[in-house]
């Protein structure tokens, strides 16, 4: 049995690069994680579009069109001066060479776009996956590190959840159970708690019900961390009434 973090495999599963038993492991763990469903979907999509930029190339008629256009070209015309005829040659082989250079030059654009729209699109699942790594880890860290302190509390709908401080690492997170999905187009919202004020700290994914969110930004002298929903994206300041209150461990 597998004992690799199912939530890492996603860019691997994607190229089909897993063992198989990591990758019956990590299927059964896809029905079951919409994040990580998404986020395979992405990733197998890009793989695909770099895979189609490698075996691009130029429409054949491109070539056919350039050879038809030299074969209406005639090389001599009866009962011309040969001055006359040196002038028309060299106009029509401009005009060629401007029509040929134009139909490249549209090609290598139309081909260099789609390329860059490519590696832009892989570049930016590369990114996705390097945060989610760097998220896992400094959840991980908090978690595990020696001056962690817990505080739980029941949420609404039967659902439950502990927030996790490391004073030492300055940072904090949020493990929930058996949340109910908000309503359309709302997000879950955490907030940190100041004395009287409040400051973002961070979205809960709306299609899990279980997951663990590290709070964004420092601990600092917040005392404790509520939940609001916002609309989706988040708000700077909350829009609704707190769904709960926790107080963070001292």
């Amino acid at each position: 049995m597998t004992t690799v973090d199912l939530h890492r495999l996603t860019g691997a599963y994607a190229l089909d690069a897993l063992p198989d038993e990591e990758s019956a492991a990590f299927e059964r763990h896809l029905a079951g994680c919409g994040s990580c469903a998404q986020e395979t979907a992405e990733l197998r999509a890009t793989a695909a579009r770099l895979g189609l930029a490698v075996t691009t190339a130029p429409s054949p008629r491109l070539r056919e069109q350039v050879l038809h256009r030299v074969t209406t070209v005639r090389q001599e015309t009866p009962g011309t001066p040969a001055e006359a005829l040196t002038v028309r040659l060299g106009r029509r082989t401009r005009l060629l060479s401007r029509w040929a250079l134009t139909a490249c030059l549209a090609t290598a654009v139309t081909l260099g776009g789609a390329a860059l729209w490519q590696h832009r699109q892989a570049e930016d699942a590369r990114a996705r996956a390097d945060r989610a790594a760097r998220a896992t880890d400094d959840i991980a860290a908090v978690l595990a590190a020696p001056d962690a302190r817990t505080r739980a509390a029941g949420l609404p709908d039967g659902a439950t959840g502990t927030v996790v401080v490391s004073r030492s690492r300055d940072r904090a997170v949020f493990v929930v159970s058996g949340m109910a999905d908000p309503p359309g187009g709302r997000v879950y919202q955490l907030w940190f708690a100041d004395g009287g004020t409040v400051r973002p700290a961070g979205l809960m994914d709306p299609g899990r019900s279980d997951q663990a969110v590290l709070l964004r930004g420092a601990v600092d002298g917040a005392s404790g961390m509520g939940i609001t929903v916002e609309p989706a994206g988040g708000s700077e300041q909350p829009t609704s009434a707190l769904l709960a209150l926790m107080d963070l461990p001292a």
